[in-house]
């Protein structure tokens, strides 16, 4: 097949696209007249032997050879030659009533894959044999069987390509959806994180915990929905990490707590006495396992209660190999025999859940990945009527590690050590929630910020402030991250300023492991994923600066379940102050302490604000009084300076 002809194909062609021959001959054609033919076409695979209307028989170019190599058929009729090779090709059949048993008889709408099919299904020694086309005119023409074999792979390589394009489709798709999901829950975690270290009385503080959680599962869920075609390909991988699985049992049943609330649903965790605190295994597939069987338990049960039970069997010390047994049982409505397989097939539901039209259909289907993926196995036991339980069996180790930080427990930065220089931080983000999260962030510690909404204001303010960081969103209208990162590098080049190169981490919503190979290889030094984790921002921070910072420490529980916190530096004392406050204007002093008297808690935080950087300490002090309404320590420092 000449390549011009292959290149043409498209996946929905058939064999009328294909090239083939009109070389028929009478019965009585003789074999010198066919050897003619031959010689004059080198293309020709074969010749058809025909009775009009009907076809006797058709012998191919190589078999037509072969047996005039024997000397007898030069001057014989064709059909001669073609008798005896159905006599020595031991084909069974009987010649009026099916002449043409053995041959492959096809139209020129049949698939170029339905033709090499049948064809490799013939009898073995006509197997390669040319294939014969009846057209609507009534004529027949020959195709070569290798043709058709040339064809096949071009469509397997066509094929390929398209799956390809629908793969990177599909990634751009589902890349687009990741920024466009995952923007606004940056702002949804970030302010809420910034909220929790606020004052807030411990009941707002409990319900704000639960908007964060809920903020992360949905995060959570995003990423796992994004990353789902990936487990059909194998591109997504176990995030093993040593945690505390206490703790993770204890977060999961809080999470649901208002909505058991709602329903008047009880819920039991019944876990081993020898349950082990800490293992390793993949957390945050475990927690969304958990997450979506107990969320479903909830959903279909009106009334009764919600069991998750957990214990380790099947233990092999000497490995370190542990199976950890969960179930999660409900006494929901049940379901069928006849509907369980089905559950676990993306975008399937029961009867009942297509009834209440809630959920997508994709909760278990990822479940049941996930367990698999993890090594693991998951099984269903259900009656109608009484309950459902999920039971799974993930395999774990026991974790050794003395250091496993606990959720909720780590340190808040608030504020830069002394005698560091003033660090100038550039925010571009072109959604005005994400830069207002990033400047409250990075004022509270001491930084010198500004602001840009896209590249190219990215470029104007750097080359007049020469920021020392950039967070660049990679992502905005007229100029994106990558372009304004790529012409910074360039002016740095051509200004030959390597004493001083400005650090810059990309800002991006995508999950994808490639996509951040790209970034990293564009210019940028460090890469975060939108939302990000406040403490995970310092670090990078800190990787690409060398910054320090002051934390908080967190000493006690006072008697109204408020956090008693101190500068994580030796505190400030009455006659420190006397000397720091001296510099401040008297008219901001009276404001500070008529505030203060008021118990006005938001003026004083405002008032805290002015506080120059160079006087961080102070700033904490005070805001850690304000935060703890602890009004009557500002004013007793105010009244030590009269």
């Amino acid at each position: 097949m000449l390549v011009q002809e292959s290149n043409q194909l498209t996946l929905n062609s058939s064999l009328a696209n294909l090239p083939s021959h009109n070389f028929q001959v009478n019965k009585m054609t003789l074999g010198k007249v066919v050897k003619d033919e031959f010689d004059n076409h080198p293309t020709l695979p074969g010749v058809l032997i025909t009775d009009q209307p009907k076809i006797i028989g058709m012998i191919s170019r190589s078999k037509f050879f072969e047996w005039l190599s024997h000397g007898i058929y030069l001057n014989k009729p064709i059909v001669i030659m073609w008798e005896k090779i159905r006599e020595m090709s031991r084909v069974n059949f009987d010649l009026e009533s099916c002449p043409i048993a053995p041959l492959l008889l096809l139209t020129e709408v049949s698939t170029i894959n339905q033709a090499v099919e049948l064809a490799l299904k013939r009898p073995e020694n006509f197997t390669y044999e040319p294939v014969i086309i009846l057209y609507p005119n009534g004529n027949w023409k020959l195709m070569d069987i290798k043709i058709l074999l040339r064809a096949q792979s071009r469509l397997f390589e066509l094929a390929q390509q398209a799956a390809d394009n629908a793969n990177r489709a599909k990634t751009e798709f589902l890349a687009n959806m990741s920024h466009e999901l995952r923007t606004p829950l940056n702002s949804v975690i970030g302010f809420a994180q910034i909220l929790r270290n606020t004052s807030l009385e411990s009941e707002q503080q409990e319900y704000l915990k639960i908007i964060n959680d809920s903020g992360e599962h949905l995060l959570s869920l995003i990423n796992n929905i994004l990353e789902l075609s990936k487990v059909e390909t194998g591109q997504i991988n176990l995030d093993e990490t040593d945690f505390d699985l206490h703790s993770l049992l204890q977060d999961v049943q809080d999470m649901f707590y208002v909505k058991l609330q709602e329903k008047e649903l009880e819920f039991i965790l019944e876990s081993d006495s020898d349950l082990p605190q800490y293992v390793s295994t993949d957390e945050g597939k475990l927690r969304q396992v958990l997450i979506n069987l107990i969320a479903n338990g909830i959903k279909f049960t009106q009334k009764g209660k919600i069991i998750l039970r957990a214990k380790v069997e099947n233990q092999t010390p000497t490995d370190n190999q542990y199976q950890l047994h969960l179930e999660v049982e409900d006494t929901g409505p049940g379901i069928s025999s006849g509907e369980v397989d089905k559950l676990f097939l993306p975008f399937e539901q029961a009867t009942l859940g297509r009834k209440i039209r809630q959920g997508t259909g994709l909760g278990l289907a990822i479940t049941h990945k996930f367990v698999t993926l993890m090594g693991g196995k998951i099984s269903i036991r259900s009656r109608l009527g009484v309950g459902t339980c999920f039971q799974l069996w993930i395999p774990i180790r026991l974790s050794f590690s003395e250091v496993i930080i606990e959720r909720g427990t780590r340190k808040k930065a608030i504020a830069l050590a002394p005698g560091q220089p003033n660090y100038r931080v550039l925010v571009v983000d072109d959604e005005t929630d994400n830069r207002l999260l990033l400047l409250n962030l990075l004022k509270s510690v001491g930084f010198s910020v500004q602001e840009a909404s896209n590249g190219q204001e990215a470029i104007d303010i750097w080359s007049a402030w020469e920021p020392h960081l950039i967070l660049m969103n990679l992502r905005m209208p007229q100029m994106n991250g990558y372009e304004a990162t790529k012409q910074i590098r360039q002016w740095e080049l051509k200004l030959n300023k390597q004493s001083f190169f400005t650090k810059i981490i990309a800002l991006t919503a995508s999950v994808f492991q490639e996509h951040k190979e790209l970034v990293l290889a564009s210019g940028f030094d460090e890469y975060m994923i939108k939302p990000f984790d406040v403490e995970d921002l310092w670090q990078k921070i800190s990787f690409c600066l060398g910054i320090e910072l002051i934390y908080e420490a967190v000493l006690e529980v006072n008697d109204k379940g408020l956090k008693k916190i101190i500068c994580g530096q030796q505190q400030t004392t009455s006659a420190d102050f006397s000397v720091v406050f001296k510099d401040m204007p008297s008219q901001w002093l009276a404001e500070l302490y008529e505030a203060s008297t008021q118990l006005r808690g938001k003026k004083v935080m405002q008032l805290i604000q002015d506080i120059p950087p160079e006087k961080a300490n102070l700033a904490v002090q005070l805001q850690t009084f304000a935060e703890n309404y602890q009004f009557e320590e500002i004013v007793r420092l105010l009244n030590y300076l009269n």
